[in-house]
This record gives C-alpha cells, sequence and structure tokens, in this order.
C-alpha cells in the first residue's frame, strides 16, 4: 500500500518550506545582469566578477585536491553543501543556488510542480549506484522479499525511482509493499528505529551505517535498477542571466574533467573525499573505491530523455505527479560541452 503522505501535497510541502533550510536572499547580486531567451546562442565571454553559488560539494573538493579550483574565470560566491534533490529545488525557489548536480529525478520533479529549471550538462553511469539496506534485525531478506515490507521512498530523489524501478522488475506495484515518504536525509534514522524495513543507499552511508548496525543484524543487498543519470541543472532565472550563462558554460569543462581526474586518480580522490571530508577509514575508503564507475559524457541528449520520460511515467503511474515533456527539462544549447571537454574514451 502507499503511505498516504507520499502524494503531490507532500512533495509541495517540503518544498516550500524555504526557511527550514535558512535560504534566503538571491544567488547572485547582479543588478545590471544582461538577459538572454532560450533560443540565444550561449554567451562566450566570461567577466571574472561574475559570482555564482554552486551547490557541488564533491567538484569542490575534487578541485581543490587537483588544483583546478583556482583556474575557474568566475568568481564562485559559495559552495552549499545542499545535495537532496528537494532541498536543491527549495534552494532553486528561494533564488540561493545558481548551479547543482543532481540525479536525473530532481529536474522532472521541479517541472511537475511549476519550478522553471533546465539541464545544462549530462553524465552517465551504466551499473547500479545504490545498495539496498535493512534495519536492525534483517527484516528483508532480498529483493524477492519486498512484497508487504515498509520502504523508505522519496518520490523527488533517484532513491524512489530505483524503489519504483525496482518493483516493476519485481513484478510488484507501489500498493504491493509500503511506500514510507521520507527525504534520503532520513533514512538512516528510520532504518536505525524501525520505521522502515529496507532503503536504498549510497557511500558512503551504507559503509557508516553498517559500521554500528551490522552486528545488530543490519545487511545490504545489491539492487539490479540502474540510476542511469548525473546532471547539472540551473533554475530559468539563471539561464535567463548572459554572465551566468557564460561562468556556467565555462564551468562544465570543469566539471566533465573533474569526474574524469577522479577516475584517474582514485587514490588521491578516495583521500581527499572519502578519508579527509567525508570521515571514513582509508581501509573504507578503498572497499569504497571499487565501487566507483568510469564516468561517461554523451555527445547528444536523445537516450538521456528517454530515460527521463521512462522515470517520469513511473512517477505518473504511481499517481506521484501529473505527466510533463522530458525534451523540456534540457537546455540542448550545452549539450556537447562536457563530451567536447574529455577524452574520446570517456564519450558516449
Amino acid at each position: 500500500m502507499i503511505n498516504p503522505l507520499v502524494n503531490r501535497r507532500t512533495l509541495l510541502g517540503g518544498l516550500l518550506g524555504v526557511t527550514a533550510l535558512g535560504l534566503t536572499g538571491c544567488a547572485g547580486d547582479d543588478a545590471a545582469a544582461a538577459s538572454l531567451s532560450a533560443s540565444d546562442p550561449l554567451p562566450t565571454t566570461v567577466d571574472p566578477a561574475t559570482a555564482l553559488v554552486i551547490s557541488i560539494h564533491t567538484t569542490q573538493v575534487a578541485l581543490q585536491a587537483s588544483g583546478e579550483i583556482g583556474k575557474l574565470p568566475f568568481t564562485v560566491k559559495d559552495w552549499p553543501n545542499i545535495a537532496a534533490g528537494p532541498d536543491v529545488i527549495t534552494a532553486f525557489r528561494a533564488h540561493s543556488v545558481d548551479l547543482a548536480n543532481n540525479a536525473g529525478i530532481p529536474p522532472i520533479q521541479a517541472a511537475a510542480i511549476g519550478v522553471d529549471a533546465k539541464i545544462v550538462a549530462v553524465q552517465t553511469v551504466q551499473k547500479p549506484q545504490y545498495t539496498y539496506v535493512t534495519a536492525p534485525g534483517n527484516p528483508v531478506a532480498g529483493l524477492t522479499d519486498l512484497r508487504g515490507k515498509k520502504i523508505g521512498f522519496s518520490q523527488g530523489q533517484a532513491q524512489g525511482v530505483v524503489v519504483l524501478r525496482t518493483l516493476k522488475e519485481q513484478g510488484l506495484t507501489p500498493k504491493d509493499v509500503q511506500l514510507i515518504a521520507l527525504p534520503s536525509t532520513k533514512f538512516l534514522v528510520a532504518l536505525q528505529s524501525g520505521q522502515i524495513d529496507v532503503a536504498p543507499l549510497a557511500e558512503p552511508s551504507i559503509t557508516k551505517y553498517l559500521l554500528e548496525y551490522g552486528k545488530d543484524g543490519a545487511i545490504q543487498f545489491p539492487m539490479t535498477a540502474v540510476d542511469y543519470l548525473g546532471v547539472l541543472w540551473a533554475p530559468g532565472e539563471v539561464l535567463a542571466d548572459a554572465g551566468k550563462v557564460a561562468a556556467i558554460r565555462s564551468f562544465i569543462p570543469f566539471w566533465a574533467k573533474d569526474q574524469v581526474w577522479r577516475w584517474e586518480n582514485k587514490e588521491k580522490w578516495l583521500d581527499a573525499y572519502y578519508v579527509k571530508d567525508q570521515q571514513v577509514s582509508p581501509a573504507d575508503a578503498e572497499r569504497i573505491g571499487t565501487t566507483l564507475q568510469k564516468p561517461f559524457f554523451p555527445r547528444n541528449w536523445d537516450k538521456a530523455v528517454a530515460w527521463e520520460k521512462e522515470s517520469a511515467d513511473l512517477l505518473v503511474e504511481g499517481g506521484f505527479i501529473k505527466p510533463i515533456d522530458p525534451e523540456k527539462l534540457f537546455d540542448r544549447r550545452f549539450q556537447s560541452l562536457a563530451a567536447d571537454a574529455v577524452p574520446a574514451e570517456y564519450q558516449e
């Protein structure tokens, strides 16, 4: 069955909670910003004084570790650590973030509630990024044991759609389980308390959780559902600002090359992010390193649009959102920038 909290009203109510995040004001205070329409070509001249608020903590860490952060041709006003899709949408609505990195689902949710934002860069993965983790006592034996179970479900995030994809793979519908509406940031507490039986987690949360609760019977088991897209996206008002668009255009190659740097310098990345930033042990960081995936950047976004349509259709079928046009999620003017910035072996 579907928990009564899981509906469009819940999502909208959460996204309206701007003050809960302490987000107010403007991301960039450009009093005399030049306007840009969606049909205009991308500007190429970057003003060093242009300021962006970029909510991509991992990229900040990687650019610092690689020594590239000082080469950005514009000003980064702030790097807030806002990662969860619903929180990013709230920040967009509060005019507090100019650019963010999420999976493909938050843009779908934004469109469904009328928040104007566009995808400006795409990265793809080929294997599942999440793993199912159980509450202490192991109330779920595996993928074939989901019927009737309480599953952590965040419809505005990738963790929600991988659950829906898993249910479809297992021949189940949302009515066959109990979907408990929670942001992914609450999954760990809900697992610990037994509010939910199982939830999809990613590293380093898996390691941290199992270190504490594995002795109490909590386990992990793999999923087969792939969260295909990682995207950079920005609010429509930001993409109407010529100065900020030029800065975003210049940032995308840094972002793409950063993903390649992590892959080709795995030990440095594991130390910089997982050990020093996330405080996991070197041994656990090394194990996490075996789960990292080689990044790919498509030159053409047709497959990405098709994946977004498939995901949106799942949400529509479940009664979570109204139909959207997935093509309108993308600003194709940016389409080849990421792929152009990386060697051919990373292009898709």
